[in-house]
């Protein structure tokens, strides 16, 4: 009669501990292959640029392509793709007194094989130059 007590105990325990239980979220995500960076806004003379570009990448990855959007709150948002390592560069005309928005997004991948499916999404960094 003692022994079902004594089973139920260390099931108690165990579970009370974490032990045999899964994790529920499972690992943690990997870090990207690459980093990108978003700049701010900047007046350009008579215009306004945003620039995405990579900021480094672990070995065996390579940058594979950046987008940079600027756009502003009385005007459409342009976009600019660039390839591999190449910035990504968008202008649009300047207005006085306007805010403009940059966004983004850095894609990367590891050597040899296709883009990894998850780009870095950045932004939004918004300026009134």
């Amino acid at each position: 009669m003692g022994r079902p007590a004594v089973i139920t105990i260390a099931c108690a325990v165990a579970l009370g501990t974490g032990a045999g239980v899964a994790n529920a979220t499972g690992p943690p995500p990997a870090p990207p292959p690459c980093s990108f960076t978003l700049s701010t806004p900047a007046r350009d003379g008579d215009v306004v640029t945003a620039t995405v570009q990579s900021s480094g990448c672990a070995a065996l990855a390579a940058p594979y392509s950046a987008v940079a959007c600027l756009g502003s709150t009385v005007g459409p948002t342009r976009c600019e793709q660039a390839q591999g390592a190449d910035p990504a560069r968008v202008s649009v005309p300047y207005e006085p007194g306007v805010t403009f928005v940059a966004t983004g997004r850095g894609c990367a991948g590891w050597v040899g094989l296709s883009p990894a499916p998850d780009c870095q999404p950045l932004g939004p960094n918004s300026a009134t130059p």
